[in-house]
């Protein structure tokens, strides 16, 4: 009778576990295709590409901040840039600057870091190293500024009920062995090869779900990805939990009020079974990884590769232990043993190989090692992690991309300021029109009509128009926006001059009335001749964050260089098709 009534209990568990994942999960896809769009994925990506200079409309808007509700890291850090980006236009200083307003979204980044993982000066690094396109010092110490405030607040709600800023806080403090070097650069390597065979997987996938009809139907592919995780999660203890509450289990110490529980077993069927169990979760959690990050739902990538990489971490662990407590007499065991007990922790190698996960995925070096640092608390232990770290980033940089392949996937131009460009060309074999091209597109300063104008802005996209003097002598004047050119004010018809100069001709009774756009006209547009390097236009489109600047010979305008252009000359110089990148 007992039996019959616990397996009923597990038959209705089961079934509830799986209902609550479909209706959270269809409601999480609804909410995103309907209000958010811009809300799906970790949105780590999209804001390297938006700090580089590229404007993403809609993407750090009211809409997205207020669906953006689940997930961890990569969340945290878009809904800290959406608050950014909306306080920024409050004060016009920021609100109507794109430079002064990425230096806002820097500091939102560190503020999102500071938050997801109580970790300010790993946030701060973090934006640093991983998301910032550049960085003066005035933006360091005001992301600084931000993390603080952000930890402080957090501090304050307490959200964890431990007192710490910290999810995974450690009570132990146990010396590790340098023998135990081995293994954890085993951990690293290991992170490296999970991060080439991730994003390889991940980015197949992806590319099959924007080529193929399942990018028609993003709620039944979140819908049966969550049927598939929830029925493959929930036999497993390990994989039926949460994972940031995995990680926490995995990382902690075996105390003795937790010899009953089978990641503590010292020998016999316990270990067998946690063994077992753990590497059925690693598989899981591997496979499933891949088809989850990049749903149409807002999801993070940062604690899936940590539980991954914990798991594997823990799984060496309780082997390592099992090995010195069988030779405890091995000469090279002396140091690790004593008369009582071997000191072997699987908690540290946990921690270690969550480090080397995250690093394999992301290829972070300085603010991984200070987030688990912070994360966990756990001092002594910097220099396993910064071995295991060091050691993931090498082998997944000789193996293959970081996740920011996604990028290049989603059709982003995005220049990679860590990559260095060291080939000898210059701006005149760049820039358009190029020959057999048609000339460029031009507003001349005082002798077009508005009905000239509004016929150049409908027959193109382009971003801004260059202003010169005249059709024949292209002397530059500056440069007006596309939304600047369509301004008009009362009594301008078809046939009103537009007017980009200082002097405006006393106007006919009979004729019709100037349009004067002087006010909106860039005078100073960033300029280059058709002489200069490439090598020095790519620093600063890098450094600026342009999206374009004009070629000059004398003063006397000959093309324009856009971030596009640069990206397909690049791609020409490795021996790619220039015309095979696709740029959304």
């Amino acid at each position: 009778m007992g039996s019959a009534s616990s397996a009923g209990s597990y038959i209705l568990g089961y079934l509830m576990y799986i209902a609550w994942a479909l209706i959270f999960g269809l409601l999480a896809a609804m909410l995103v295709r309907v209000f958010a769009p811009y809300a799906c994925g970790s949105g780590i990506p999209e804001i390297k590409t938006i700090l580089s200079g590229f404007i993403i409309r809609g993407y750090l808007g009211k809409w997205t901040l207020l669906i953006k509700s689940v997930g961890k890291e990569g969340p945290f850090v878009h809904v800290a840039c959406c608050c950014g980006n909306i306080f920024s236009y409050l004060f016009p200083k920021y609100g109507r600057n794109e430079a002064k307003k990425r230096e806002i979204l820097s500091a939102a980044s560190a503020a999102g870091v500071s938050v997801a993982f109580g970790a300010p000066i790993g946030g701060v690094l973090f934006s640093l190293e991983e998301v910032s396109y550049y960085f003066p010092l005035k933006t360091l110490w005001r992301s600084f500024f931000c993390a603080l405030i952000a930890a402080f607040i957090l501090r304050s709600i307490n959200p964890f009920g431990n007192d710490h800023l910290v999810m995974f806080y450690i009570d132990y403090n146990e010396q590790w062995a340098l023998q135990e070097l081995i293994p954890f650069i085993l951990l690293g390597a290991f992170g490296g090869v999970f991060g080439k065979l991730f994003i390889k997987f991940n980015i197949m996938w992806c590319r099959y779900r924007k080529t193929s009809s399942l990018g028609n139907y993003p709620i039944l592919e979140v819908l049966v990805v969550t049927l598939i995780t929830a029925v493959l999660s929930y036999p497993n203890s390990y994989t039926r939990m949460n994972s940031s509450e995995l990680i926490r289990l995995l990382v902690s110490r075996c105390g003795p009020e937790d010899e009953k529980l089978e990641l503590c077993a010292l020998a016999g069927d316990g270990v067998h079974s946690a063994l077992w169990k753990l590497f059925l979760a690693l598989i899981f959690k591997s496979i499933i990884t891949i088809f989850t990050f990049g749903i149409k739902i807002p999801a993070g990538l940062f604690i899936p590769s940590m539980a991954v990489g914990a798991i594997i971490g823990r799984i060496l662990g309780i082997g390592i232990e099992q090995m010195v407590q069988s030779n405890p007499n091995n000469a090279f065991f002396s140091n690790m043993c004593d008369q009582d007990s071997c000191h072997i922790t699987p908690g540290l190698y946990a921690m270690v190989g969550a480090a080397a996960a995250l690093g394999g995925v992301t290829r972070m070096t300085v603010s991984l090692v200070v987030i688990m640092f912070e994360l966990t608390g756990g001092l002594e232990y910097i220099v396993p992690m910064m071995a295991a770290a060091m050691t993931s980033k090498w082998v997944g940089d000789a193996l293959g991309p970081s996740y920011d392949a996604h990028i290049a996937l989603n059709g982003y131009p995005y220049l990679d300021s860590k990559e260095e460009f060291t080939h000898t060309t210059i701006a005149a074999d760049v820039m358009r029109p190029r020959r057999n091209d048609p000339p460029l597109c031009v507003i001349t300063q005082d002798s077009m009509t508005v009905e000239e104008v509004e016929q150049i802005l409908q027959q193109t996209h382009h971003n801004g128009f260059p202003v010169v003097v005249s059709r024949e002598s292209q002397y530059l004047v500056g440069f007006v926006l596309r939304p600047n050119a369509r301004k008009t004010s009362e009594g301008i018809v078809s046939n009103s001059i537009v007017y980009f100069s200082s002097h405006v001709p006393a106007n006919s009774p009979n004729g019709p009335v100037p349009l004067k756009l002087r006010k909106i006209l860039d005078m100073a547009p960033i300029t280059i001749t058709d002489q200069t390097p490439m090598e020095t236009v790519v620093e600063m489109f890098r450094k600026l964050g342009l999206r374009q600047t004009l070629v000059t010979h004398n003063g006397r305008l000959l093309g324009i260089i856009t971030k596009k252009d640069v990206l397909r000359h690049i791609a020409q110089l490795e021996n790619q098709d220039p015309e095979s990148i696709l740029f959304n």
